[in-house]
C-alpha cells in the first residue's frame, strides 16, 4: 500500500489534464458549430466572401481539434466533438456545391470518414433550401444542377450499408435524405408545370387580343 499515494497522485494529474482538455474541447466545439452555421447562413445570402471567412475559421478550429486531442482519443471521438466537426463538413460541402466547386475530400479536411458522411447527409437539406429560394424566382437550370447533386449524394449514402457501430446512425440519416430528395423533386415538378401553364396562358391571351384587334 506504500505506492497508493503515488498512484493516486498520478491519476489526479491525468484527470486534471483530461478535464482541462475537455473544457477546451467543449469551447472549441461551440465555436466550430457557430462558425459553420454562420458560413451556411452567409452562402444562402450570396455573401460568398463572408462564408469563406467563416469556413477558414472553422478549418483552424478543426485543425486545433486534431492537434490538441491527439493524446485524448476519447475526447476527440466524443459526441459533442464529432457533432461540431460534422457541422463543419456540412458547411464546407454545401458552400462548395452552391459555388459549383470540387467536392472537398475528408482527408483534406482532416475529418473522420463516418463524420464526413454524416455531414454529407445533411447537405441535401441545405440544397433543398437553396432550390426553393431559386424556384421563387422561376425555374432554372441551376435548380436541376443542385437536384442532381442531391441525387448523387443519396446514391452514395445508400451504398454505405455497414453496422451503426461503424457509421454511427448514417442509415437513419440516409432515409431522411431520400424524403428530402423526393419532396424537392415534387416541388420542382410543380414549379415547372406552373411556369409552363403561365406561359401558355400568356400566349393564349396574346392570341385572343390579336384576334379581337383583327375583328375590329
Amino acid at each position: 500500500m506504500d505506492k497508493l499515494p503515488a498512484i493516486a497522485e498520478k491519476i489526479h494529474l491525468n484527470f486534471e489534464a483530461t478535464t482541462q482538455a475537455r473544457d477546451k474541447a467543449l469551447t472549441c466545439a461551440r465555436q466550430l458549430t457557430r462558425e459553420s452555421a454562420q458560413a451556411i447562413r452567409a452562402i444562402h445570402r450570396d455573401e460568398v466572401e463572408l462564408a469563406n471567412e467563416h469556413l477558414a475559421n472553422g478549418k483552424e478550429l478543426t485543425t486545433a481539434f486534431n492537434q490538441d486531442l491527439q493524446e485524448y482519443p476519447g475526447l476527440f471521438y466524443a459526441g459533442y466533438t464529432q457533432d461540431a466537426i460534422k457541422e463543419f463538413v456540412e458547411a464546407t460541402v454545401t458552400i462548395a456545391l452552391v459555388q459549383n466547386l470540387p467536392l472537398p475530400d475528408p482527408d483534406d479536411l482532416g475529418v473522420d470518414y463516418a463524420t464526413y458522411l454524416k455531414g454529407l447527409a445533411e447537405v441535401p437539406g441545405e440544397l433543398r433550401r437553396r432550390c426553393l429560394d431559386l424556384l421563387r424566382q422561376g425555374y432554372s437550370p441551376e435548380v436541376e444542377r443542385l437536384l442532381s447533386c442531391m441525387d448523387e449524394i443519396y446514391a452514395v449514402l445508400v451504398t454505405m450499408d455497414y453496422p451503426d457501430a461503424i457509421t454511427f446512425g448514417l442509415r437513419r440519416m440516409t432515409d431522411l435524405v431520400r424524403g428530402i430528395l423526393e419532396r424537392t423533386r415534387g416541388d420542382m415538378t410543380v414549379s415547372l408545370r406552373e411556369e409552363q401553364l403561365t406561359k401558355e396562358m400568356a400566349n393564349l391571351h396574346k392570341k385572343l387580343t390579336e384576334l379581337e384587334l383583327n375583328q375590329k
